[in-house]
C-alpha cells in the first residue's frame, strides 16, 4: 500500500519539482509528467497501451473544449479593446475619484472581477495591473492588487469554466454513485458545489476589498511611515463593495447556474457602488496618494514608468467619447444570450442533443458522433468517452457576442483581425500546457478502470484515501490548500478542479462528511492558488515590465492566501460537523 501511493504520486511531485523547484514553464514540465502518468499506468496499475492512450485522449478533448472556452472570451475581450469600449470602460470608473484607495476598490476589485468572469485563465491580472500602471500606481502595486482583487471570482472564470469543465466533467466517472448518494445528476451535483463554493467565497471574500486596500497602502507608504491607518478610514467603502459584489454573486450561485455569479456580482456590485460614489457617498473625507516617485524603491518600477500604458496608440473609434451602455453592450448580450440557451428547456435541450449529428464507427478505434456535440465512445475497445458540447459551451457564444460586436461599434476589418490574431496568439503557450497536464490527469482518474488494474482504485483514489486516513476529521480545515496547492503549480483553477475534485470527493467519501461541502472547498482553493501560481505572476509581471520580482509577489500575497484558506477552512468545519445539527433541513446535503 505504502508504494502504491509514492508510485501514484510521482507525476504530481515531478509537476512540483520542475514547476516551482526549478520554475520550468508549464510548456517543458507538463509533456514530462504526462510520460511519468503513462509509465505509472503501464507499470504499475497493469494499463494497456492503448487503454492509456484512450485515457489521453480523454484528456485532450477536455483541453480542447477548454480552449474553446477560452478563444472565445479572449476574442470578446480584444474586440473591445480595439473598438475602444474597455478604454470607455476603465475611464467609467476613474473618473469617479482620484483617490488611490477608491481606484483599488472600482479597478482591481470590480473591473478585475468582472474580467475573470468573462474571460479567466489569468486574464485579469495581465490586463488590469496595465491599466493601473497607467493611471500612475508603482508597477508591482498594480500587480499585487490586481491579483488580490479578482479572487474571489475565479472559481466562476471565463463563465463557469472551472466548475463546468472542472467539475462536473470529470465527476462523470461517479456518476452512478452520485446519484445514489443524493437521487441527482452530475450536472444538478456540480450546481450545487458552485453554491456552496460561492457560500465560503461570499463569507470570506467580501473583504478583500479591505485586504487589496490595507496590502497596497502598508507595503508602498514610505518604510518609516507604514500603517494601516489610510485603509481603516475608507472601511465603509470597502465592505459596502465587498457585500454589493458578493449577495448578488451569491445568488446567482444558488439560483442561476456556475456561468453567471463573477459577472452578475461585478456588474451588479459595480453599478451600485459608483452609483453611490458619483453621488458623494462613501467617499473618503481624505486623499491618499503614493509617495512621490523620488521616494519609491527601486522594485516598485520596473521598464514601464507609472502614467506610461507602454504604447503610444490612439484609442480606436474615439472610444472616450462611446457611451458607458454602449461600450458595456457585448457583455449585456452574452448574459442574455447564455440565460436564454440555460432556461428555455427546447433550446437547451436542443444544443446538448448528442443525436443530432452523423453518427460512425471505426473498427478497432471508437464510435464518433458529429453534430451539435463531438463525441468519442467506446475508444479503443474500452469504456472511456469524452465529448465537445461545442454550441452549449460558453465558448460558442462569446464569439458570437463578439462577432454582434463588431456591428454596434462599426469596427473595421484591421481591427476585427488584429483582435482575434491577439486572442490566437495567447492560446498557445495554453494549449501546450492544457493538453498535457490534462491529459496527465485522465491517465491518472481513469487508471482503476481498465482490466487488470488493482481492486483499491485509481492513483487519484489512492492518494485521496491516503490523505484522508492521514487527517482524519480535520480534513475538511485542509482542503482548501490541497486545492490552492495544485492551482499554485500549474496557474489554473480549472485544472486544479481537474486533478482534485475526483481527490476532495474520494476523501469525503471515505470519512463520510458531506461530498458536496468538502469539493466546494476545492473550488475555492483553486481559485486562491492563484494568488501564487507562477504562471499568473509572470504573465501580470510582463505586462508592466517589471518581470523578475516573482519571488517578491508571491512572498506577500502568501499573507491574503493563507486568511483565505484559514477562514475558509474554519467555515468548513462549522458546514461539516455543526450546522447540520443546528439547521438540519439547510444543511442535508448528505
Amino acid at each position: 500500500m505504502v508504494m502504491d501511493i509514492v508510485v501514484a504520486a510521482l507525476p504530481l511531485a515531478i509537476v512540483a519539482v520542475l514547476l516551482i523547484g526549478f520554475l520550468w514553464p508549464a510548456t517543458r514540465a507538463m509533456p514530462i509528467a504526462w510520460i511519468a502518468a503513462l509509465g505509472v499506468g503501464y507499470v504499475w496499475w497493469n494499463n494497456p497501451p492503448d487503454y492509456l492512450a484512450g485515457s489521453s485522449f480523454v484528456g485532450v478533448m477536455t483541453a480542447l473544449e477548454i480552449l474553446w472556452i477560452v478563444f472565445g472570451a479572449l476574442v470578446l475581450l480584444y474586440t473591445l479593446m480595439q473598438a475602444g469600449a474597455f478604454d470607455r470602460i476603465n475611464k467609467g470608473f476613474t473618473a469617479v475619484s482620484d483617490d488611490r484607495r477608491v481606484q483599488i476598490v472600482l479597478i482591481a476589485f470590480f473591473l478585475a472581477t468582472f474580467i475573470e468572469g468573462a474571460a479567466g485563465f489569468g486574464t485579469p491580472a495581465a490586463v488590469v495591473a496595465p491599466l493601473m500602471l497607467a493611471l500612475g500606481f508603482p508597477a508591482l502595486a498594480a500587480v499585487i492588487a490586481a491579483l488580490i482583487g479578482h479572487i474571489i471570482a475565479v472559481t466562476y472564470g471565463a463563465v463557469g469554466t472551472p466548475i463546468i469543465v472542472g467539475i462536473q466533467d470529470p465527476l462523470m466517472i461517479y456518476e452512478e454513485q452520485i446519484v445514489n448518494d443524493g437521487g441527482m445528476s452530475v450536472v444538478e451535483y456540480s450546481h450545487e458545489v458552485a453554491a456552496w463554493a460561492a457560500t465560503y467565497h461570499a463569507l470570506t471574500g467580501f473583504l478583500m476589498p479591505l485586504f487589496a486596500v490595507g496590502m497596497i497602502v502598508y507595503f508602498f507608504s514610505p518604510p518609516g511611515e507604514r500603517s494601516l491607518k489610510p485603509a481603516l478610514s475608507v472601511w465603509p467603502l470597502c465592505l459596502f463593495a465587498g457585500f454589493a459584489f458578493a449577495i448578488p454573486y451569491w445568488a446567482a450561485a444558488w439560483f442561476l447556474t456556475a456561468e453567471f455569479p463573477a459577472l452578475i456580482g461585478a456588474m451588479v456590485g459595480g453599478a451600485i457602488t459608483v452609483g453611490l460614489l458619483r453621488r458623494g457617498y462613501l467617499l473618503p473625507d481624505d486623499e491618499w496618494d503614493f509617495p512621490p516617485r523620488e521616494q519609491w524603491a527601486d522594485h516598485w518600477v520596473g521598464a514601464i514608468e507609472p502614467g506610461d500604458d507602454g504604447t503610444d496608440e490612439a484609442v480606436p473609434n474615439g472610444g472616450e467619447q462611446m457611451s458607458l451602455l454602449k461600450a458595456w453592450s457585448p457583455y449585456i448580450v452574452l448574459i442574455v444570450l447564455l440565460v436564454v440557451t440555460r432556461v428555455i428547456d427546447p433550446i437547451s435541450e436542443t444544443i446538448t442533443d448528442a443525436g443530432l449529428g452523423t453518427e460512425f464507427a471505426v473498427a478497432g478505434v471508437g464510435e464518433f458522433t458529429i453534430g451539435v456535440v463531438i463525441q468519442w465512445s467506446e475508444m479503443f475497445g474500452y469504456d472511456l468517452s469524452a465529448g465537445i458540447e461545442w454550441i452549449n459551451a460558453p465558448g460558442f457564444w462569446l464569439l458570437l457576442s463578439a462577432i454582434i460586436a463588431i456591428g454596434i461599434f462599426g469596427m473595421s476589418g484591421q481591427q476585427v483581425k488584429a483582435a482575434w490574431a491577439e486572442a490566437a496568439k495567447k492560446l498557445v503557450s495554453p494549449f501546450i500546457a492544457l493538453i498535457f497536464v490534462i491529459a496527465m490527469v485522465q491517465v491518472m482518474i481513469q487508471s482503476g478502470g481498465a482490466p487488470g488494474a488493482p481492486e483499491a482504485g485509481s492513483m487519484i483514489e489512492i492518494l485521496a484515501i491516503a490523505t484522508a486516513d492521514a487527517t482524519g476529521p480535520l480534513y475538511p480545515a485542509l482542503a482548501a490548500l490541497i486545492g490552492a496547492l495544485a492551482a499554485a503549480m500549474v496557474g489554473s483553477n480549472t485544472v486544479s478542479n481537474i486533478t482534485f475534485g475526483g481527490f476532495q470527493f474520494t476523501a469525503a467519501h471515505e470519512l463520510d462528511l458531506p461530498s458536496q461541502i468538502v469539493v466546494g472547498t476545492q473550488a475555492v482553493g483553486g481559485a486562491i492558488g492563484n494568488l501564487v501560481a507562477i504562471h499568473n505572476i509572470v504573465a501580470a509581471l510582463a505586462t508592466v515590465g517589471l518581470v523578475g520580482q516573482e519571488g517578491r509577489v508571491m512572498r506577500l500575497n502568501l499573507i491574503p492566501l493563507f486568511y483565505y484558506a484559514l477562514v475558509v477552512g474554519v467555515w468548513a468545519l462549522l458546514f461539516v460537523y455543526v450546522m447540520p445539527d443546528v439547521l438540519p433541513s439547510v444543511f442535508d446535503v448528505y
